[in-house]
C-alpha cells in the first residue's frame, strides 16, 4: 500500500513537472527553427497587418478612428503634434507579475532566457510592432534591451551587441525619442544611485550613464532622461538629505558636462516622481524639480518629463504638472499613461480618458508642440490581458485618445470662447494700473492709494460651471 502511494506521488510530481515546464514557443510559424542561436523566420506579429487610419465609424479594432497622421491641425500634421514613442521595457519585458501574482505573459517568441540570441530576438520583435504601428520613435533602458554581464565590461559588451543590431534596423526613419539607464533594478541600487552612501555604487552609476547616453547618442536618440526611482529615502533618522541632494547635483552637472562633451545634442530630461519605490523622492513634482535645479544651476542643462501617473501620485492633475513646467519654459516630455484613481500606486495603464486628453493637448498647443520630446507610452498591459493583439489595441486606444484630445483642444481654441471667458476674469489688469503692477512698477503707497479711492471692490464670478460647460461641449 505505502509502495503505491509512494508511486502515485511520484507519477503527480513528474506529471506537474511535465505541465508547468515552460515550453518552446519560438516560431510563430510552423516553418521556423528555436534554438539558442538560430533567428526568429517568419513574423512575430503575423496576423496583424500595417495599421491605418479608417475614421471614426471603423469597428476594426486594429484601426485608427481619431488618429490620421497626415492630417493638418492648426498648422502642424497630427503626427508632428503628438510624436509618439513605444517603451520597449512595458511592451517587450512587460509579464505580467506583480506583488501577489507570478507573470501571466509568455510571448510567442520568448524562450525563457535572457540571452544575447533573446535580446536580439525581442529587439527585432520591437521594429516589427513599430512599423506595423506606424510610429517611428521608441525608448528603452539599458537593461531591458541587452542583458548584465559578470563584469562591467562584459555588460558594455553585451549592450554594444544588441545596440548594433538596433542601429542595423532603424533604418534612415526610426530614432529612439529617449534612453536612459536603469538605475534601481539591481541589488547594488537598493540605497540609490547618484544618492547612494556609497561612493562605489555612485561610481558605478555614472560608468551606466555615461554608457547608456553614448549608446543613445548613437542610435541617433533625441533625449536622454534621469528617472531617480531610488534617488530619495524611507527614513531620515538615517540619511543625511543635505549631502544626497549635493551629491545628485553634482551627478546631473557631471552629465550635462559628458553629453557636451561627446557631442550629443538631444535635451536632458527629469522625470519627477513622488515616491515608489521610496518613502519619499527627492524630484516629488514638477515644482520641487524645478526648485532643484534652480537652486543648483542647472535650469539651463536640463527639461522635464512629465509622467502623469506620476502627477496624480503628488497629489496634482496631470495638466497642473504641464503647465508649472510649461509657463517656466521647462516642458520637454510627456510620458502618456494614467493610474486608477481608486488605486494608491503607479499603474502605468493606458490612457484613454478624453476629457484629460484634451486638457494635455491644450497644454502641449500652447507650448508649440513637444519636440525634439513627444508622447512616450510608458503603459503596460492589464496583467489579465495576455493575447498578444492586446499590445496593439492598447497603443491604437491610447493613441486615439490623444489624437482626439488634439481635435478638441483644436475646438476649443479656434472656438475661443474658454479663451475669452479666461481673458474677461482678468480683464481688470488690462489697465493702466494693471500694467504698472504688472511691470513692478505700482508700490504699495500707490496701491493703498487707489483703495482708498476705490472703496470696497467689486468681485466678479469666476464662471466654473460655464467653463466646465465650454470644455465639456468640445469633447
Amino acid at each position: 500500500m505505502v509502495g503505491r502511494i509512494l508511486l502515485l506521488v511520484l507519477f503527480m510530481n513528474a506529471a506537474f513537472l511535465i505541465v508547468n515546464a515552460v515550453p518552446e514557443t519560438c516560431p510563430a510559424d510552423l516553418g521556423g527553427k528555436c534554438g539558442e542561436d538560430s533567428e526568429w523566420e517568419g513574423e512575430f506579429f503575423p496576423g496583424v497587418t500595417k495599421i491605418k487610419y479608417e475614421g471614426p465609424s471603423s469597428k476594426n479594432p486594429l484601426s485608427y478612428k481619431w488618429y490620421n497622421a497626415e492630417e493638418v491641425i492648426l498648422g502642424k500634421k497630427m503626427k508632428d503634434w503628438l510624436r509618439f514613442s513605444v517603451a520597449f521595457w512595458h511592451t517587450f519585458r512587460g509579464t505580467g507579475a506583480d506583488p501577489f501574482g507570478a507573470p501571466t505573459k509568455s510571448w510567442p517568441w520568448e524562450d525563457g532566457t535572457n540571452s544575447i540570441a533573446m535580446a536580439k530576438r525581442r529587439m527585432r520583435a520591437n521594429f516589427e510592432f513599430l512599423n506595423k504601428l506606424g510610429v517611428d520613435r521608441w525608448c528603452f533602458h539599458d537593461r531591458d534591451i541587452a542583458p548584465d554581464g559578470k563584469t562591467l565590461k562584459e555588460t558594455n559588451s553585451n549592450l554594444d551587441e544588441v545596440v548594433a543590431l538596433a542601429k542595423e534596423l532603424q533604418g534612415d526613419k526610426i530614432r529612439p525619442l529617449w534612453g536612459t539607464a536603469q538605475l534601481f533594478m539591481h541589488p547594488r541600487y537598493m540605497h540609490g544611485a547618484a544618492t547612494s552612501s556609497e561612493l562605489g555604487v555612485y561610481a558605478y552609476a555614472a560608468a551606466q550613464v555615461k554608457k547608456a547616453m553614448e549608446v543613445t547618442h548613437y542610435l541617433g536618440g533625441e533625449n536622454y532622461v534621469f528617472w531617480g526611482g531610488r534617488e530619495g529615502y524611507q527614513t531620515l533618522l538615517n540619511t543625511d538629505m543635505e549631502r544626497e541632494l549635493d551629491h545628485m547635483a553634482k551627478f546631473l552637472e557631471a552629465a550635462a558636462a559628458y553629453k557636451k562633451k561627446i557631442g550629443f545634442n538631444g535635451t536632458l530630461l527629469i522625470e519627477p516622481k513622488p515616491q515608489e519605490p521610496t518613502k519619499h523622492q527627492y524630484d516629488w513634482d514638477a515644482a520641487t524639480t524645478l526648485n532643484f535645479l534652480h537652486k543648483y544651476g542647472l535650469l539651463g542643462e536640463f527639461k522635464l518629463n512629465i509622467e502623469c501617473n506620476h502627477a496624480t501620485l503628488s497629489g496634482h492633475s496631470c495638466h497642473h504638472d504641464l503647465e508649472t513646467a510649461r509657463i517656466n519654459g521647462m516642458l520637454g516630455n510627456i510620458d502618456a499613461n494614467t493610474g486608477d484613481p481608486q488605486v494608491g500606486w503607479d499603474t502605468d495603464q493606458f490612457l484613454t480618458d478624453v476629457g484629460e486628453a484634451t486638457m494635455i493637448m491644450l497644454s502641449v498647443i500652447r507650448n508649440g508642440g513637444l519636440a525634439p520630446g513627444g508622447f512616450n507610452f510608458d503603459a503596460k498591459l492589464r496583467r489579465e490581458s495576455t493575447d498578444v493583439e492586446d499590445l496593439f489595441i492598447a497603443h491604437i486606444s491610447g493613441m486615439d485618445t490623444l489624437a482626439r484630445g488634439l481635435r478638441n483642444a483644436a475646438k476649443l481654441i479656434e472656438d475661443g470662447s474658454l479663451a475669452e471667458l479666461v481673458r474677461k476674469r482678468y480683464s481688470s489688469f488690462d489697465t493702466e494700473l494693471g500694467a504698472q503692477i504688472e511691470a513692478g512698477k505700482a508700490d504699495f503707497e500707490m496701491l493703498e492709494k487707489k483703495a482708498m479711492e476705490w472703496g470696497e471692490p467689486k468681485v466678479a464670478s469666476a464662471k466654473q460651471e460655464l467653463a466646465e460647460m465650454i470644455f465639456q461641449s468640445a469633447l
